[in-house]
């Protein structure tokens, strides 16, 4: 299954850019994340690592490509897989829109839309 969501809000496009980028700043906007271990600080392809979530929860990744504001990773909770893609634009006039396509075994993208939906939110905020 594919999803792709949107959000746009005030924060500038090299803000929101930033957010991504730094692994530290992550548990800021999104909600399910509590930590990033990674060997890097920055967003970079080829970056593997572990997300830190909720009850314990510990999901492996693997960021594929990162391409000016727009990247892709992966990631792995046993043998479940999920596909996310992300890009970042200025808006006219001011702000941004960040985009998320998430692709992966139907019951999780369907269960991780409300979560992604409030990071996004987050993300793009002042």
């Amino acid at each position: 299954m594919r999803r792709t969501l949107h959000r746009s809000g005030p924060a500038s496009a090299a803000l929101v850019a930033e957010r991504y980028a730094d692994f530290a700043r992550w548990p800021e906007w999104s909600p399910q994340i509590r930590g990033v271990e990674t060997e890097g600080e920055r967003l970079a392809s080829g970056a593997t690592g572990t997300v830190r979530g909720p009850l314990g929860v510990r999901v492996r990744f693997r960021v594929e490509q990162v391409a000016g504001a727009d990247w892709s990773w992966v990631v792995r909770l046993g043998p479940v897989r999920l596909r996310l893609e992300h890009g970042v634009r200025a808006l006219r006039g001011g702000g941004s829109v960040t985009r998320l396509a998430l692709a992966g075994p139907a019951p999780y993208v369907l269960a991780y839309e409300p979560l992604a939906r409030l990071a996004l939110a987050r993300l793009v905020r002042e």
